[in-house]
C-alpha cells in the first residue's frame, strides 16, 4: 500500500466511503455484487420504489462504484471493480464471522 496519495485522490476516497455509509446505497451496491440487476429487480428485492432506486444508482455510477449496462430496454447494474467487489466481500464475511462468534458464544 501507498504510504502517500494525492489530496484530490483522499477527497475521492472519503466521497467514496460517504456514498457507502448510507444503508439505501449500501443495499444497492450488495444487490450488484454477484450478478447484474436491473433497477426494477433491486426495487422489488429491496423494498424501495424505482425512482429512489435510480436516484441512488446515478450517485453511486458517478462515483465509480456500479457499472451500468445496456440490454435492448433495460439498464444492468454490477460492481464491475474487483477492487471494490473484494473490498465488500471480505466486509460482508467479515460481518458474517462476527455474528457465527457471537452466536457461539451464547
Amino acid at each position: 500500500m501507498r504510504s502517500r496519495i494525492a489530496e484530490d485522490q483522499v477527497v475521492e476516497l472519503a466521497e467514496m466511503f460517504r456514498l457507502m455509509s448510507d444503508p439505501t446505497r449500501l443495499n444497492i451496491i450488495l444487490a450488484c455484487l454477484d450478478a447484474p440487476a436491473a433497477v426494477g429487480e433491486m426495487a422489488d428485492r429491496l423494498g424501495f420504489s424505482a425512482s429512489l432506486v435510480s436516484h441512488h444508482l446515478r450517485l453511486l455510477r458517478a462515483a465509480r462504484l456500479l457499472q451500468a449496462e445496456r440490454r435492448g430496454r433495460q439498464v444492468f447494474y454490477v460492481v464491475g471493480d474487483e477492487h471494490i467487489r473484494s473490498m465488500l466481500s471480505d466486509m460482508v464475511d467479515h460481518v458474517a464471522e462476527g455474528e457465527a462468534e457471537d452466536s457461539a458464544g451464547s
